[in-house]
């Protein structure tokens, strides 16, 4: 592993060490932190704003031009159905929550929420990392994390981001930006651990000059007792970080059990330009999801608290010459999304993480209620799709109501500030936040007086 790679974990870097050893940085680190609940959030960004119609809010006693495309299925709530392509979330019902009330609030293509106004124009992972340091004081880990289908695939296309990257950190400082692994770079194959350890030269030395977490200090000056973190600090980038990214240390069954490879098709998607040559959208999401959504599993558990993961602009289902419609769109996309997000659950569920990790699945906005002549559903802003797994909310529901078309809350509506404060509740104590010292005010204040998703709490 070259220096150079060494140093982009976790946005780590030479400028001002000034003889810091890392040793002492983790140490500090350690004694902090009282004030996370040391639960995780995988972000999974439906980018290109999914149907709500064909996916967790089916309406079939409707006028055709509205009913949902290719039936229903029933879930294990009773009197709950989902869309037809979700068989195997339908059978997990009981152990997610859907809400039908949610509002993006701007039927425009974005990254929102992921970020947006109310994050502070920052990932929100960025906010967290600034709250709680950028890498994790046991592991190493980055705590912020940014994915998608270079992570695993290096020569795949990357995000989408004509809307905006998935970097940003507003007004924090860029330290702070998600760590992005992947795009082809030395990085992502020296991930794999595929060269000896003696090809590791001078470990010691170049993790002394390592600063990402200098700012964490006690500003009094260098803490003691530090001693019992110096082997951590030499070995973490490589028993730590590096292995939580090598996905082929998994069962061979369990990575099985993930591939969504299945529903990659070359041909079946050409006459669409997101299917042809240079772009191959649909197909890279089908390739990808399934084992990004296992790599941010092995992130979480390894210490990392916010990832992100984006695969393509996939869920904008016009129906026109760039994009399929609502039924061949939910074949294209839905399949491999029910398929990996299942696959998640039912891993998280054996592993016994379901109150450890939480999975957030929602794009920028939903979709029409009524169906456009060429078989599509166009941008839609009063109403969109969520789903959250794990993190200790109250499984088996339905929060919310949409009106008999779908096309707008019955109910009270929750935004975007609201999931953002749900996300942030659940990685905070809150109480305990709120009375820390030494974080910027206005930070702490961001975080702990949003209102979140009313009766997610179990």
């Amino acid at each position: 592993m070259n220096r150079r790679a060494m140093l982009q974990v976790g946005g780590l870097g030479l400028a001002g060490a000034a003889g810091i050893d890392l040793s002492d940085l983790l140490a500090a680190k350690a004694e902090k932190n009282h004030y996370t609940t040391g639960k995780s959030v995988i972000f999974l960004l439906q980018h290109g704003g999914p149907t709500q119609h064909e996916t967790f809010d089916p309406k079939m006693d409707v006028d055709e031009a509205i009913r949902t495309v290719g039936g229903v299925t029933q879930t294990k709530i009773p009197g709950v159905h989902f869309g037809s392509t979700f068989s195997r979330l339908a059978g997990l019902a009981d152990k997610l929550a859907v809400v039908r009330s949610y509002v993006g609030g701007s039927s425009g293509h974005g990254i929102r929420p992921i970020i947006s106004n109310e994050t502070l124009k920052a990932n929100l992972g960025s906010v967290y990392a600034r709250l709680v340091g950028t890498n994790h004081s046991q592991t190493g880990i980055p705590t912020n994390i940014a994915i998608d289908p270079t992570a695993v695939e290096p020569d795949d296309n990357g995000p989408d981001v004509r809307f905006g990257t998935f970097v940003q950190t507003g007004e924090l400082e860029k330290m702070y930006e998600p760590f992005v692994p992947g795009g082809g770079s030395n990085m992502q194959k020296n991930m794999r651990l595929a060269l000896p350890i003696s090809r590791f030269d001078d470990r010691k030395g170049l993790l002394q000059s390592l600063d990402g977490l200098k700012s964490e200090l006690d500003s009094t000056g260098v803490l003691d007792g530090v001693g019992k973190f110096r082997e951590q600090a030499y070995d973490m980038l490589i028993r730590g970080v590096a292995k939580a990214f090598d996905v082929t240390k998994e069962d061979p069954a369990t990575i099985a059990r993930y591939d969504t490879s299945q529903y990659i098709s070359d041909s079946k998607f050409a006459d669409k330009k997101n299917g042809q040559s240079g772009r191959h959208w649909y197909q890279t999401n089908a390739r990808t999801l399934g084992r990004l959504l296992l790599l941010a599993r092995r992130l979480c558990e390894a210490g990392a608290g916010f990832v992100t993961v984006t695969t393509q602009f996939v869920w904008d289902m016009h129906a026109d010459g760039n994009n399929v419609g609502v039924g061949r769109g939910m074949d294209a996309v839905g399949n491999p999304f029910d398929h990996a997000v299942s696959a998640f659950i039912e891993d998280c569920e054996a592993r016994g993480l379901s109150d450890d990790i939480m999975l957030v699945t929602t794009g920028e906005m939903g979709r029409t209620p009524r169906i456009n002549k060429n078989g599509g559903r166009d941008h839609w802003g009063r109403i969109a799709p969520l789903m959250i797994y794990g993190g200790g909310v109250a499984h088996g529901q339905v929060i919310g109501q949409s009106s008999k078309d779908g096309g707008e809350p019955i109910t009270s509506a929750w935004k975007n500030e609201n999931l953002v404060a749900t996300i942030l509740h659940n990685l905070f104590d809150i109480g305990e936040l709120r009375l820390e010292s030494g974080l910027p005010v206005d930070l702490v204040r961001f975080a702990t007086t949003g209102t979140p998703i009313a009766g997610l709490t179990a």
